[in-house]
């Protein structure tokens, strides 16, 4: 795609988004003048600038302002060293919420082979502090771990690393430590990605068959240690799409026929490791002929597991280092989640 294709998704997702809340063809309509505003500050001479929406924020605003007479001046941070973070920032309470989220992506075969699989990690920060922060933060790095001749367990080797622009690459790139003064507020600091073999923390086994009074049984086993628990597991079951009068029964959580997407959705608030539950279905199938034409979709499963990583990243320190010399909270939460997460069927 061309590098304007790119710069106007980015546009749509973060930035309309931060100004608009609801990106709708009203609220583009109600806003036109700051949606051109905003299109010319991002680009200037044809050439991208940025689509930082905290820096945009500064000087395309949706209120109107008293005019001030006298010789005007551009915000902090077109004059600031630190484009993405504006001096003079203060807060009462100084705390930093670190969120490190990891998507799993997973395709598994009819005979129970693992066809592809990857991690797609993110870590995002909720910045609250005054001045003009210094962060630095410690990985469980396997290349640091190298380097440094220390032990190898529990270290994770990253792929596809990005950073945000805070970020010091030089100082990553010679020692591995990532040193940033960060952007007031959410932003996304870094992403990651391992193309690794993962176990799938939710198995699924099935048994489909299809007469003129079908049957579904599945099986679903969390493959995690109970210490942790998956919450709201749904596990959604293609049908075929002229089943009807359909019945349930589960070992645990609960079943509902969604016509409209042709699947039983089985619904598990919470699903502590090493656990087996059964959930069995019946419905009538006027057409078994039409059956086959379908073809067999696979199962795909939702989950979210708190406090867990599947790569086994760790933070290992979160230093805030500020010349005033304030105390600060540092906050660090782990979440395991699905992502494109497919169990074929026979």
């Amino acid at each position: 795609p061309h590098p304007i294709e790119y710069l106007w998704a980015d546009l749509k997702k973060r930035v309309f988004k931060e100004y608009f809340k609801e990106l709708e063809e009203e609220s583009i309509r109600d806003n036109f003048v700051t949606v051109y505003e905003l299109m010319d500050e991002v680009m200037d001479f044809g050439f991208p600038q940025t689509t930082d929406s905290k820096i945009l924020q500064e000087y395309i605003t949706q209120q109107g302002h008293k005019l001030d007479v006298g010789a005007p001046r551009p915000p902090a941070t077109v004059t600031n060293a630190v484009s993405w973070r504006s001096e003079g920032i203060k807060y009462r309470k100084n705390e930093v919420f670190m969120d490190v989220i990891e998507s799993v992506n997973l395709l598994v075969s009819a005979t129970g082979s693992v066809l592809r699989s990857e991690i797609v990690g993110s870590i995002k920060l909720k910045v609250v502090l005054s001045g003009m922060p210094e962060l630095r933060l410690g990985l469980n790095d396997k290349v640091l771990f190298e380097i440094t001749g220390r032990e190898k367990s529990k270290t994770v080797e990253l792929e596809d690393v990005k950073f945000h622009q805070c970020v010091r690459l030089s100082r990553f790139e010679n020692d591995r430590t990532i040193s940033f003064i960060p952007p007031d507020g959410e932003s996304e600091l870094m992403s990651y990605r391992l193309n690794t073999t993962v176990k799938p923390l939710i198995w699924i086994e099935s048994v489909i068959e299809k007469f003129s009074h079908s049957r579904v049984e599945i099986k679903a086993r969390s493959q995690f240690k109970s210490r942790s628990t998956a919450n709201n597991v749904a596990i959604m079951v293609p049908v075929p799409s002229d089943a009807d009068s359909p019945k349930f029964k589960t070992s645990t959580g609960s079943c509902k026929y969604l016509p409209e997407k042709s699947v039983v959705q089985w619904n598990i608030k919470s699903f502590p490791g090493g656990k087996e539950y059964m959930m069995r279905a019946h419905f009538g199938l006027p057409s078994v002929e039409s059956t086959e034409l379908e073809g067999r979709r696979p199962i795909t499963v939702n989950f979210e597991i708190p406090y867990f990583t599947v790569s086994g990243i760790q933070v290992r320190y979160l230093k805030i280092i500020e010349k005033s010399g304030y105390e600060a909270l540092p906050w660090v939460r782990y979440i395991t989640q699905s992502g494109d997460y497919q169990l074929r069927t026979n």
